[in-house]
């Protein structure tokens, strides 16, 4: 992979996507970043706070996304929703690694198709999960001790003022529309919940119950195949955070219930908490960070063409020291008394 040509961030003026521009600049001080958005001015002054970076403008409705013909680059990231499939067309004609974080579960069939239909052109990695991917990182860390994994279990707890930006609550939006139902693995069958099943209750660091319900996203498929889980939920409720109620800026904070079996045999089960007191920002930008430094090979060896998920191409644990340098924790959920639940 040509690492002296720029990753091409489209939305790289946004949240997610400026914040990923920033974890790599920290993380490879030499890699050039093109910063492109519909405003010039604002992904010029991302641009310039980075050091070392070029700003465009684009158009999603092009097939060349309007940029010159002489444009290069190593990398496409969709820190947006890629809604004509533009920016993954053009990863396909440049043979480049392409990654989207905003078509969710009930969105990704057309990049799949696409990316099926032309499978030795581009790494496209489907990173439409819950924080670009970090929670199933974070969940499959936990995992770790485990012999065998029974159930897994997530309740994430969204602070209402920490969606995102206009593209984040878009998405939101959009999602909503598509479904109203929830998917989960149950008994080993994937399968949808709507209505009162679909509800759920979850509870806040503090002990807070804040209602919820369970979502269709991509979380689910990839931790029930990732773990062999036979029975796997996600559940998000969107509400006031523990740090908000103190007065602090909005957090983030992600509940990983595991059940199964010990190395010794015995039955074995963890609840704790994935926090960040800055809010989902820093983790979904995170875990795009995460999947371009592995797409381009700068960790590892660079991925080959085809569909790839955040956790088929990077090490747990490796994320987790990730997530600690960016100022997240792993916290005892109350009543938990495993000793290695904390970290």
């Amino acid at each position: 992979m040509d690492q002296s040509e720029p990753v091409l961030i489209l939305g790289g003026s946004g949240q997610a996507g400026s914040g990923t521009a920033a974890l790599l600049r920290q993380w490879h001080p030499e890699l050039p970043l093109t910063i492109a958005g519909r405003d010039i001015d604002r992904a010029q002054r991302v641009a310039d706070e980075l050091g070392g970076a070029t700003a465009v403008t684009i158009d999603l409705r092009r097939s060349d996304l309007g940029l010159p013909a002489e444009h290069r680059c190593s990398a496409v990231v969709a820190a947006l929703w890629d809604d004509r499939l533009n920016g993954l067309h053009y990863a396909q004609d440049h043979w480049l690694p392409y990654l989207s974080i905003s078509s969710g579960l009930v969105e990704i069939a057309p990049e799949v198709v696409a990316g099926a239909q032309r499978a030795s052109t581009s790494p496209i990695l489907v990173a439409s999960h819950f924080c670009a991917g970090v929670v199933v990182l974070a969940t499959l860390e936990t995992a770790r001790e485990f012999h065998r994994v029974d159930t897994v279990r997530i309740g994430a707890v969204l602070d209402e003022s920490d969606t995102g930006g206009p593209a984040g609550a878009a998405d939101l939006e959009r999602w909503a529309t598509a479904t109203t139902a929830g998917m989960v693995r149950s008994d080993g069958v994937f399968t949808w919940v709507d209505g009162p099943d679909a509800q759920a209750d979850v509870p806040s660091t503090d002990g807070v119950v804040l209602p919820g319900r369970s979502i269709a996203i991509l979380d689910v498929p990839s931790l029930a195949l990732a773990t062999g889980a036979a029975n796997v939920r996600f559940d998000m409720a969107v509400g006031e955070s523990t740090a908000r109620r103190r007065g602090d800026p909005a957090s983030i904070e992600i509940r990983i219930d595991l059940e199964g079996v010990g190395p010794t045999g015995a039955p074995l089960s963890t609840s704790r908490y994935l926090v960040h007191p800055a809010g989902q920002r820093p983790l979904t930008a995170l875990g795009i960070a995460l999947g371009v430094e592995r797409q381009l090979g700068l960790r590892g060896e660079a991925v080959p063409p085809g569909i790839h998920t955040p956790e088929a191409l990077i090490d747990p644990a490796y994320a987790a020291e990730r997530m600690a340098e960016i100022g997240a924790s792993f916290v005892d959920a109350p009543g938990d008394t495993d000793p290695a639940a904390s970290r």
